[in-house]
């Protein structure tokens, strides 16, 4: 049964874990409705659990990557909450190999969730974001900005959902806002966290590269992402904000005067 919605209704996809995760909380304590997408039932009722409390968080079980799927949940979102007012395309994979040697199976994984994955769900959600003049915010990657050893096929998949955001925020400007995120590496998993660790060498080169000296918290990636979505951002169409602690304002040299002492 379908009821009118007094709050905003957002969608979460890969709301399981790291930066979809800490989206959905963000979204959850500005006072949105929160639709929790993604393919595991068991991790999107943590999210929800870990949520603040009181929140609206409401775990949704469904693939991005199969249109038909994904229709009926955009469709059923905003059936049952009588709106569909953000669209975080936030689902991923990433896989890594070079062109060469990167495995089929791999390649059509990260094409079918980060390629069709965003273009399915963006389609489905448009018709009731227009009813709400709503918005997508899309999470690509400093990868898609610039690209990375050893990561052919994912920095394809993420390059693709930069011209996505850029053409959707041509052809439906005067209905919708399209937006994207682009973090750099974040701790958004506890592999990350352990291979990162300070003092590892790791972490020595990782912050060499970047003037911040660290990685992101996926919270600081949401904060970005409820920005985009929020009235604030009236004005913003076709934007992209890489959240990379300002990785991608260097040429590639590392510090070199630091390092001539």
């Amino acid at each position: 049964m379908s009821r009118q919605n007094s709050s905003p209704v957002a969608v979460v996809t890969g709301a399981g874990t790291g930066i979809g995760a800490a989206t959905a909380h963000r979204f959850a304590a500005d006072g949105y409705t929160v639709v929790l997408v993604g393919r595991t039932e068991v991790t999107l009722r943590q999210t929800a659990k870990e949520g603040p409390e009181g929140a609206e968080l409401h775990a949704w079980v469904a693939d991005v990557s199969d249109l038909a799927v994904v229709t009926a949940t955009m469709d059923g979102v905003a059936e049952r909450f009588g709106r569909l007012d953000v669209l975080v395309n936030n689902a991923g994979v990433a896989i890594p190999g070079t062109a060469e040697r990167i495995d089929l199976d791999s390649y059509r994984t990260m094409v079918r969730t980060n390629i069709d994955g965003t273009f399915f769900a963006s389609r489905a959600a448009l018709p009731h974001l227009r009813a709400v003049r709503g918005c997508i915010v899309n999470v690509g990657s400093v990868a898609g900005l610039r690209g990375e050893w050893n990561q052919a096929a994912y920095n394809m998949t993420k390059g693709a959902l930069v011209n996505l955001t850029n053409s959707m925020a041509l052809d439906h400007g005067r209905e919708i806002r399209v937006n994207a995120v682009h973090p750099g590496v974040t701790l958004s998993r506890q592999l990350l966290r352990d291979v990162l660790a300070e003092g590892t060498p790791l972490y020595e080169r990782f912050v060499d590269r970047v003037p911040m000296g660290r990685p992101a918290e996926s919270a600081e990636v949401a904060a970005v992402i409820a920005f985009l979505a929020g009235p604030d951002a009236g004005y913003l169409n076709g934007v992209h904000i890489p959240v990379d602690g300002g990785l991608t304002a260097s040429d590639g040299q590392t510090d070199l005067y630091r390092m001539a002492g």
